[in-house]
């Protein structure tokens, strides 16, 4: 029965939950642009306080390791692995998409069974990405893994041969633009799910069980594709 603090900054949502044996106890959130940096530790430290503990009692901690924003991810990492030095407790790692996935169960209960001649019923997270791309991945109703995690050009034909004999649900960020462009008769959309911490806790209890950490010192978030800075419009080069 695991004390476990889940860190959740892959999208633009800083979201913090402390949940024991996978269920979550307690959470913070801002969906304030860029506000991970400011956010985070005041959060761990409210949640901590609220909940009577210091981080020594934590068991673990839960980080969604991507993929999702680069600047998001790099500073979860830092916060993740200092409070895991500081403490001596194990880092589990969530890929950011399957806990979205569970969170998508978890709320949606309805959709899950096919019923009749529906066909079977997959789902697909997705996270917004540069222009027509985002991020996704593919789920049975079991989490298991049907498409790798990939960062993918929207098109009219995407997932063509999966929704022709499955029903897929699409949601996250990203679901918002394949909304605009795919339209087959299998696809259903749900744009309103943002990230939560709180979708991390029944994975990462199961991980924790399992003694399946992260090497606390060498670990990398799973960016996917490499960080490309933007020259700001007003700078101005002498």
């Amino acid at each position: 029965m695991a004390l476990i603090l889940n860190l959740e900054t892959a999208s633009p949502v800083c979201s913090i939950a402390l949940s024991r044996n996978g269920i979550p106890l307690s959470f913070r959130e801002s969906t304030e642009d860029k506000s991970h940096a400011t956010r985070m530790t005041v959060f761990i430290m409210e949640l901590l306080k609220e909940a009577g503990i210091e981080t020594d009692d934590l068991d673990a901690i839960s980080l969604s390791i991507g993929p999702g924003s680069y600047t998001g991810l790099r500073i979860g990492t830092s916060v993740a692995k200092g409070l895991a030095y500081g403490s001596g407790i194990p880092v589990i790692g969530i890929p950011t998409l399957k806990a979205l996935a569970n969170g998508f169960s978890g709320g949606h209960a309805s959709v899950m069974t096919p019923t009749g001649t529906q066909t079977p019923i997959l789902l697909c997270p997705m996270l917004d990405a540069r222009r027509m791309e985002v991020y996704s991945a593919v789920y049975d109703t079991h989490l298991n893994e049907i498409s790798p995690v990939e960062a993918t050009i929207l098109e009219p034909n995407s997932f063509h041969k999966l929704l022709e004999e499955n029903t897929i649900c699409f949601f996250g960020t990203g679901s918002i633009k394949a909304a605009e462009i795919i339209h087959h008769s299998n696809a259903r959309f749900f744009p309103d799910l943002d990230l939560s911490a709180s979708f991390q806790s029944e994975l990462a209890e199961y991980l924790f069980n399992r003694s399946e950490f992260l090497d606390t010192a060498y670990f990398e978030p799973h960016y996917l594709k490499e960080f490309i800075a933007s020259i700001p419009k007003n700078k101005v080069f002498s």
